[in-house]
């Protein structure tokens, strides 16, 4: 009598839908396959497919996020740039008030 194994816990739903499309008349499963290496050949297509997609996004994402905060940098750049500036010609006005000629 053999024993049924348990699958991992993701298998069961990938499975239910191999089984409803089976049932509504979908693509023939080969008979030399097993349910797992069937299984087993889904998800390495679907890794690869959400793999390349995920990249895609992922990409898509940061580029927009990047093209958002350019302005915004730029802006900051533009401030920081501005305060230190004005900050270095106050030292300096300061110092050589400090140091000017004498009467």
């Amino acid at each position: 009598m053999a024993t049924a194994r348990n699958p991992p816990r993701f298998v069961p739903t990938l499975t239910e839908v191999v089984k409803a499309r089976k049932a509504a008349s979908g693509p023939a499963v080969p008979a030399a396959l097993s349910e797992e290496q069937l299984v087993h050949r889904i998800m390495q297509r679907v890794e690869l497919t959400l793999e390349r997609r995920l990249r895609e996004a992922i990409a898509t994402t940061v580029l927009q996020q990047t093209q958002m905060l350019g302005p915004l940098l730029r802006e900051e750049i533009e401030l920081v740039v501005r305060q230190s500036v004005e900050q270095a010609l106050a030292e300096e006005l300061t110092a050589t008030q400090g140091t000017g000629p004498q009467a």
